[in-house]
């Protein structure tokens, strides 16, 4: 893992990603609208009933009856006269007389039918036209309404696929500015979920990290088989078992040394003041001078029995811890008198505290360099010894970190400090400061709130981090260094798979029992990749793949709202946490999933969220690139094997790029008969 992978490109070594964010940019739009129904015309009646019709002609020829009689009448007259002129019964005179009134009054008679036969073809004839007209008019609102229906169904398919393209997994990362982090609350599979996390990016981003275990859950398990896979070969130390190959502090000089050894004595004493601390700093410096450079646990532990008179000195004279002129001159270190009982009393609490030590550096080996080193109590030892040697370990590397030079690479070595709450307050102080200046990055967690936690928590400018608290008083602090007044969002998905993994309860497996130069090649053909390493060699990797393989992408897109309350962050689920920062434009509050199996979701970013939303900004909503165009070029690719759209401003990964979908379709004409 010496060469990050093209592949992890993506990944941005001045960002510490301390989980994900679930928003959706896009609501879903809900069913697509209903269609308008092309039958609606067939609603109208129709056009000409036959027996309106019919009623319309006997209406008429009821009105028009008694004209038709009396016209018939009349021609029945006009006959007879015509008959009578003929037989000159009657003459012709009289007869034209009478023909001529007869007559005009049928043809009268005939054209008063011929109307009233004519008005009911106009009434037919305008009954169809009204029908034709209003046959006309629905149509002409049913084809708006189609056409309104494309419409609208478009922008509903284009809000569809943006709902369903969208990235809903944001990174919340802080900058590399922040000089630490602050871890409070949360559970062991929490604080494995989020040390993997970390560790993960920062190792495959091509930095360093070294992690203290002090909670005795083997929460950095994850962590060290992501990195042997990665290719990588993890230094892992359990205490005391490897106290012999451990030689962390043995360039310290003779003044630092003492420092450290008064510190790891302090841990036992609950009021130690800085007048003891400097009395048994002058004590060991003493024994120091005497012993020489280069002088071993076990060398001091003997001056100090020596000093104190505890036990015979021959002894060790005989195993060659020390020799006769350095016993001569140890006891002419300080003055006979009433002082002489206080310095034995020191030196014999000295001895007792750090005999503990005595193995330390015994059976040190030459080990090869890795750029993850884990240093783990074992649970089955004491609980005095683990602090003993915790603190220990946290004061050398902070006398390591103090003459070490400034890094121009903030972040580049990062220490995770797992359980600091059994670490004394100036233990720690000394840490932070040794970090700050040396521009090293420092992640502490927390697992209660307690009075020392409470003093620095946040203090400089550090960012904090708010995981399960089960105290109440601790929800209470909490809440209120978030504030109350705060919504955050809550993925379902973070519910149903936080649940704790399995394998935190077996401990480390030691790597340098029988570690040599020969046995420490790398790899060879190692690609680290980190989507499949933490889907493979994580407990949570596979956890989420089971989880999600029965989920239904309605059940992974939900979600509920919560405020910042005791009682609520008493529930959170295992891997969630809650993020604190400052910033130019203010202080940040965001709810994270810190599980790091998250990153290998299709809909995760390594962007985040206010910069997703800028780069959107300056996209235009209704095009996208040609496929030519979406940065597909081989050696691009992200974390998740999807190449991001390079924008002159900025980078948008593909989900988010909103899809093209081509001219409007060919608008119908629903007046048109099949």
């Amino acid at each position: 893992m010496a060469d990050v992978h093209p592949e992890h490109a993506q990944l941005q070594a001045d960002r510490i990603y301390l989980g994900w964010q679930y928003v959706l940019l896009y609501p879903d739009p809900g069913p697509p609208p209903k269609r308008p129904s092309p039958g609606a015309s067939s609603d109208l009646p129709p056009a000409v009933d036959s027996e309106w019709i019919r009623r319309e002609k006997l209406q008429e020829d009821l009105l028009n009856r008694p004209v038709k009689i009396f016209g018939t009448f009349m021609v029945i007259v006009a006959l007879l006269i015509f008959g009578l002129g003929v037989t000159e019964m009657l003459s012709w005179s009289f007869a034209l007389i009478g023909l001529a009134a007869t007559g005009g009054v049928a043809v009268f008679c005939g054209y008063a039918l011929y109307q009233g036969r004519r008005a009911v073809r106009h009434r037919v004839a305008e009954k169809q036209a009204q029908h034709e007209h209003l046959r006309r008019e629905r149509d002409k609102e049913l084809f708006a309404a189609q056409e309104e229906h494309a419409q609208r169904y478009r922008e509903w398919e284009e809000k569809k696929q943006r709902f369903e393209r969208q990235v809903s997994w944001y990174a919340v990362a802080v900058p590399d500015e922040i000089d630490r982090i602050d871890v409070a609350g949360g559970t062991l599979p929490g604080w494995s979920a989020l040390v993997t996390l970390i560790g993960a990016t920062r190792l495959y981003s091509g930095g360093h990290l070294t992690v203290l275990d002090l909670s005795e859950g083997a929460i950095a398990k994850d962590l060290i088989e992501l990195a042997s896979r990665g290719g990588d070969d993890p230094l892992v130390w359990v205490l005391p078992v490897d106290l012999p190959r451990l030689d962390l502090g043995a360039t310290l000089s003779s003044e630092a040394f003492a420092d450290v050894l008064a510190h790891v004595v302090s841990v036992s004493e609950e009021h130690h003041t800085t007048r003891d601390l400097g009395f048994d700093n002058a004590i060991l410096e003493r024994v120091l001078e005497v012993l020489g450079e280069n002088a071993t646990i076990n060398q001091v532990t003997a001056a100090l029995r020596a000093l104190a008179q505890v036990g015979d000195p021959r002894d060790d004279l005989r195993f060659g811890l020390i020799t006769a002129a350095q016993l001569e001159k140890i006891g002419t270190l300080f003055g006979r008198g009433v002082s002489d009982r206080v310095v034995i009393e020191r030196a014999w609490a000295l001895e007792s505290q750090l005999r503990k030590l005595e193995t330390l550096g015994s059976e040190a080996v030459r080990l090869p360099p890795a750029r993850l080193r884990v240093v783990s109590m074992d649970r089955q030892a004491g609980v005095l010894g683990n602090r003993v040697l915790g603190t220990y370990v946290a004061t050398a590397l902070t006398h390591i970190l103090r003459q070490s030079p400034a890094s121009d690479r903030p972040w580049y070595h990062t220490i995770i400090v797992a359980g600091a709450e059994k670490l004394r307050g100036d233990v720690l102080d000394r840490l932070m400061d040794a970090c700050e200046t040396s521009r090293t990055g420092l992640v502490l967690t927390y697992r209660s709130l307690t009075p020392t936690v409470k003093e620095r928590l946040g203090r400089g400018h550090a960012a904090v981090a708010f995981m399960r608290l089960g105290n109440a008083e601790d929800a209470r602090v909490a809440s209120e260094h978030v504030g109350t007044e705060h919504r955050l969002e809550l993925a379902t998905l973070t519910e149903t798979i936080s649940a704790p993994v399995d394998g935190l309860d077996g401990g480390y497996t030691s790597t340098v029992v029988a570690l040599d130069d020969d046995e420490a090649g790398d790899k060879e053909g190692a690609k680290p990749d980190l989507r499949e390493d933490i889907t493979e060699s994580t407990e949570w990797g596979r956890a989420a793949s089971k989880a999600i393989g029965g989920e239904t992408e309605r059940v992974l897109q939900r979600s509920r709202e919560f405020l910042v309350e005791p009682h609520q962050l008493q529930q959170l689920p295992t891997t969630s946490v809650i993020v604190t920062d400052a910033t130019a434009g203010g202080r940040r509050v965001r709810l994270a999933d810190a599980n790091p199996a998250i990153l290998t979701f299709p809909r995760t970013t390594l962007g985040e969220l206010e910069e997703v939303k800028e780069a959107l900004q300056r996209v235009p909503e209704q095009s996208a690139p040609p496929e030519g165009d979406r940065g597909d070029e081989p050696g691009e690719p992200s974390v998740n094997g999807e190449a991001p759209q390079e924008t002159p401003e900025g980078v948008i990964p593909p989900h988010l790029v909103p899809p093209n979908l081509g001219p409007p379709p060919a608008r119908l004409d629903w007046r048109r008969r099949r």
